[in-house]
């Protein structure tokens, strides 16, 4: 297996990347401007009338409430007066955000909520004041007033004077105010971010883990408990009538050794859902084969990395590419499948594809969905590309990370 991307995942990776570029940066870009005047134009004049009363409200609110915060520090209502106009100054941003989201065309992320580690007002007050986003919306509410007039007084003379050249005016002045949001009212920097996608990824990775625990103790409860307890009644059964009917007892006990069996193989299938063996001991490679050998279509797997990757990106991959194949044997009316894993830089790359039916989709509820969810929240990536008629290709791309050999 070569250590470069088959095309097929190639051109569905780079349609993915740059959408998700595009969504960074704040959507499409805009139209240029023209003499003409249309919606996009309307819509930055109308910000640049409202940034002087926004302005007001905002350099008003911030040279107040700071000031007497701060001059009242000394005394035990400071402080606290600071913090509570440090969250006004927090709201006064998400307003403006909403603006520039309305008005300018300008998509940014929400900054993280304010999450104290402990309870209690004086972690409270310590995280409030030490919050670097209220502080750089306070900033951007201060700075906001003297250009707030020059929008306003530019805007306003050119609708009587400088009619022609307005639009161009408009995106020009808009564009100063498009860089002042970016700047100072989104999240400040990649940590931040990624903190944010991490809050919202743990929710995932919890309510995985509680709907796995859901389901291995309906699969114990409805399952392998049930069957040992009919099979402790037969047992029960057989010893009362090993004395008066010795034939009959023994074919009760033949019966309940054929149950212990079958109990046995569900307790197997559940401790392999749960982690199996063959995985921990000898790796992706014989798992997999494992896996594929169950798996009512015909598939060819080939494992090809240097070293074992973590337990639990080794663990996700296996269940990813099990899940895949499940998928294989139920739905795609496949011929023949394959299973390519390799490594590519710092990332481990996991890709099912099948000959069948195709029209597999992420968007459509299913499986694929779960399993897009589980690769997010460990900064992966999952593609499908499954055209109707097929064939079907998905990749699944997850971070390498070494396995730690010295836990025992």
């Amino acid at each position: 297996m070569n250590a470069s991307p088959p095309s097929t995942y190639s051109s569905a990776t780079a349609t993915a990347t740059a959408a998700d570029r595009a969504d960074r940066s704040g959507g499409a870009p805009l139209p240029p401007p023209r003499f003409a005047f249309d919606a996009v134009t309307w819509k930055e004049i109308l910000n640049l009338l409202l940034n002087l009363p926004m302005a007001i409200v905002g350099f008003v609110y911030v040279v107040t409430t700071l000031s007497v915060g701060a001059g009242l520090s000394v005394t035990v209502i400071g402080l606290p007066l600071l913090s509570v106009s440090l969250i006004g100054c927090r709201m006064l941003g998400a307003v403006e955000r909403a603006r520039a989201r309305a008005l300018l065309g300008v998509q940014i992320e929400e900054p993280r909520p304010l999450r104290p580690g402990t309870f209690g007002f004086l972690p409270w007050l310590w995280v409030t004041l030490k919050d670097p986003v209220a502080w750089r919306h306070a900033l951007y509410l201060a700075i906001r007033l003297p250009w707030g007039i020059v929008t306003f007084v530019v805007t306003l003379t050119s609708l009587f004077v400088a009619w022609p050249v307005l639009p161009f005016l408009s995106r020009g002045m808009s564009a100063v105010d498009r860089a002042l949001v970016r700047g100072l009212l989104q999240p400040s920097d990649e940590l931040e971010q990624r903190i944010a996608e991490l809050e919202s990824d743990r929710g995932v990775v919890v309510d995985t883990a509680a709907a796995d625990l859901r389901r291995i103790e309906r699969d114990l409860h409805d399952g392998a408990q049930a069957r040992l307890v009919a099979l402790a009644m037969d047992l029960g059964l057989a010893r009362e009538k090993l004395l008066e009917d010795p034939e009959a007892a023994a074919r009760m006990v033949d019966e309940a050794h054929g149950e212990v069996k079958i109990a046995l193989q569900e307790l197997r299938d559940l401790a392999r859902g749960i982690h199996p063996a063959i995985l921990t001991d000898r790796g992706l490679d014989a798992a997999l084969s494992a896996v594929a050998a169950r798996c009512t279509v015909p598939v060819t797997v080939t494992v090809d990395l240097p070293a074992r990757p973590a337990e639990a990106i080794e663990g996700i991959a296996y269940f990813t590419v099990s899940e895949l194949l499940q998928n294989v044997s139920k739905h795609s009316g496949a011929g023949h499948a394959s299973v390519d894993v390799w490594r590519d830089a710092d990332r481990l790359m996991a890709q099912v594809r099948d000959d069948g039916r195709g029209g597999a989709d992420v968007a459509a509820g299913s499986g694929l969905a779960g399993l897009a969810e589980r690769l997010d929240s460990v900064d992966g990536l999952f593609v499908v590309a499954s055209p109707p008629g097929g064939p079907t290709v998905v990749t699944a791309e997850l971070p390498w990370r070494n396995r730690d050999f010295r836990r025992p």
